[in-house]
C-alpha cells in the first residue's frame, strides 16, 4: 500500500471510531455553534491543493459536530436506521474495492452478491423467488423503477409498444393510490409522465389505510399502488382485499413498502401484510429497517422480463451476456454505480433470519413502550401502534409544537412534528438496532420534562 493511503485511511478510521464512540454522549441535534462554523468548509476553491490529512482534519473538526446523531441510539425523527457495525465495515471495504457494479465483467463479486442478496430477501419476505430485482438508491427510485416496468407492461397488454412509440400518444393509464399516499409515490408517477389528472386518490380510514370499497371501477389500463407501513401511523393497507377488489380490472398492483415490507420477516407482524405476495411489484429501503448505510434499496418485480424490458440498455460496447451471469445495469436505471449489495449481504449474513425478526420486534416493542408511557401520563396517542411509529398530541397544535421544540433543544433525543388528520403531532420513529430500553426511558423522561413546562 502506498504511504498516502496508509496514513489517510488510518487517520480516517481513528476519526470514525472516535465519532461513533462519542455519539451517544452528545446532543442528538446540531448546536447553533456547530452550524455557525460550517462556512469554514466553503469559500473559493483553493488554487493549490492541500495535504489530504489536513483536509480530513478540517472535515472532521467542522463537519462532524454539524451532523445530526442519526447513528446514535435516540434519534426518532424519521424512519432512519442507524447502520449496523458490520454494515459500516463492509461499506468501508467496498469503498476500498471501488467496484463499478454495472457489469459482471467489471465486478464479478458485486454481481454475485446481488444474486445472493435478492434470493435471501425474497425468501425472508415470502415474495416470489423468480422475481426480478434492481438495487437502487432508495424507495423513491425503487418506485420509479418498478412503476416504469408497470407502465410498459400495462401498455403492452393493450397493444402499445413503448419501445417503438414511447409515451406520447399512448392510451392513458389510471394510477390509483390511497388518500395517504407517500409524496415520493406521486413524484415517481410525475417522473414517468403522469399528470395529476391521471392519479385517483382513494379514501382512507382513520389510520390511513386505503378503503377497498372506495376504489373506482375504471376502464382501460390501471396501476394500483398500495402502502404497507404508513410513514405516520405505521398502518398497512389491506392488500388482499385490494387485490380482490381490482382483480377484474386486470390492474397492476404495486406495493410501496419503504420500511413496512420488512414486517413480513416477523411472525407476529406478518398478518399485517396478508396478500402482499399477490402484488406485481414491490419497493423497499434497506437503509431504514435493515440498518445498512445510505443509499440502499430494492425494486422487485414479479415478472422479471417486464423489469428487464423497461430497464433495457444496448450498445456495441455492452454485449449481451452469454454466461447467465447478472449484469446489474440491465435491471435498474443506473449504469455506473457502487456495489450496494455488499453491506446488505453483510447485514443479512450477520443477523440471519432470526436476527432480522428480532430487529423488527425490538423496535416495535420500544415504540409500544413510548405510546404506553405517554398515554398513561395523560397525552393522546393518535394512532394504533402496530409497527414502529407513534403519533403524540400534547394538547392543541401550538402546544405540541412548543413541546417538540423543547425536546429538540434538550438534546437527549430528537423527534419531529407531522400533521395527521388535520392535527399537529409529534412523530416517534424507532428504527435503530442500537436503541435500548434504557434509551427509551431516558428519552421519555426528557419528553415528559418538556411537556411539563406548559
Amino acid at each position: 500500500m502506498s504511504l498516502g493511503y496508509q496514513q489517510v485511511l488510518d487517520d480516517a478510521a481513528t476519526r470514525a471510531k472516535n465519532y461513533l464512540e462519542e455519539i451517544d454522549d452528545r446532543d442528538v441535534a446540531v448546536s447553533p455553534e456547530a452550524l455557525a462554523k460550517l462556512p469554514v468548509l466553503g469559500g473559493a476553491l483553493p488554487q493549490l491543493g492541500e495535504d489530504p490529512r489536513r483536509v480530513l482534519n478540517l472535515l472532521d473538526d467542522i463537519g462532524s459536530p454539524a451532523t445530526v446523531a442519526t447513528m446514535g441510539r435516540r434519534f426518532f425523527g424519521g424512519v432512519i436506521g442507524g447502520a449496523l457495525p458490520v454494515a459500516v465495515a463492509a461499506h468501508w471495504l467496498a469503498d476500498a474495492w471501488d467496484q463499478n457494479a454495472c457489469l459482471y465483467d467489471f465486478s464479478p463479486v458485486s454481481s454475485y452478491l446481488e444474486d445472493v442478496v435478492l434470493t435471501w430477501v425474497l425468501s425472508l419476505l415470502r415474495l416470489p423467488q423468480t422475481s426480478g430485482v434492481a438495487f437502487v438508491t432508495g424507495t423513491q427510485m425503487a418506485d420509479v423503477t418498478a412503476l416504469a416496468a408497470a407502465r410498459d407492461a400495462t401498455l403492452r397488454r393493450i397493444g402499445w409498444d413503448m419501445d417503438a412509440h414511447g409515451l406520447f400518444g399512448a392510451p392513458p393509464i389510471t394510477a390509483i393510490v390511497g388518500e395517504e399516499v407517500h409524496a415520493t409515490m406521486v413524484k415517481a408517477f410525475r417522473l414517468l409522465g403522469f399528470g395529476a389528472g391521471q392519479i385517483v386518490k382513494v379514501e382512507a380510514d382513520f389510520q390511513g389505510r386505503m378503503r377497498p370499497s372506495r376504489i373506482p371501477r375504471v376502464t382501460g389500463p390501471a396501476i394500483v399502488c398500495v402502502q404497507v407501513g404508513n410513514v405516520n401511523t405505521g398502518a398497512c393497507d389491506p392488500v388482499a382485499d385490494i387485490c380482490d377488489a381490482v382483480h377484474d380490472l386486470n390492474a397492476w398492483v404495486h406495493v410501496d413498502g419503504a420500511f413496512g415490507l420488512w414486517a413480513a420477516a416477523s411472525a407476529s407482524r406478518a398478518h399485517l401484510l396478508v396478500g402482499v405476495d399477490r402484488a406485481d411489484s414491490w419497493a423497499m429501503d434497506a437503509h431504514k429497517w435493515l440498518n445498512v448505510p445510505h443509499d440502499s434499496a430494492l425494486a422487485i418485480v414479479r415478472h422479471p422480463e417486464s423489469l428487464r424490458r423497461a430497464m433495457k440498455i444496448t450498445a456495441a460496447y455492452y454485449p449481451e451476456p452469454t454466461s447467465g451471469n447478472r449484469d446489474p445495469m440491465r435491471w435498474g436505471p443506473e449504469s455506473s454505480r457502487r456495489a450496494r449489495a455488499v453491506e446488505m449481504w453483510a447485514a443479512l449474513r450477520s443477523l440471519g433470519r432470526h436476527g432480522v425478526e428480532d430487529l423488527i420486534e425490538t423496535t416495535c416493542r420500544h415504540a409500544a413502550m413510548f405510546a404506553e408511557r405517554l398515554r398513561s401520563a395523560g397525552y393522546e396517542i393518535l394512532n394504533d401502534v402496530v409497527l414502529n411509529q407513534v403519533l403524540v398530541s400534547f394538547g392543541d397544535d401550538d402546544r405540541t409544537k412548543r413541546v417538540v421544540e423543547r425536546i429538540q433543544a434538550d438534546g437527549t433525543c430528537w423527534c419531529g412534528t407531522t400533521v395527521w388528520k388535520g392535527r399537529t403531532a409529534m412523530r416517534i420513529s424507532v428504527s435503530s438496532w442500537a436503541t435500548t430500553e434504557e434509551d427509551v426511558h431516558r428519552s421519555l423522561e426528557a419528553m415528559l420534562r418538556a411537556a411539563a413546562c406548559e
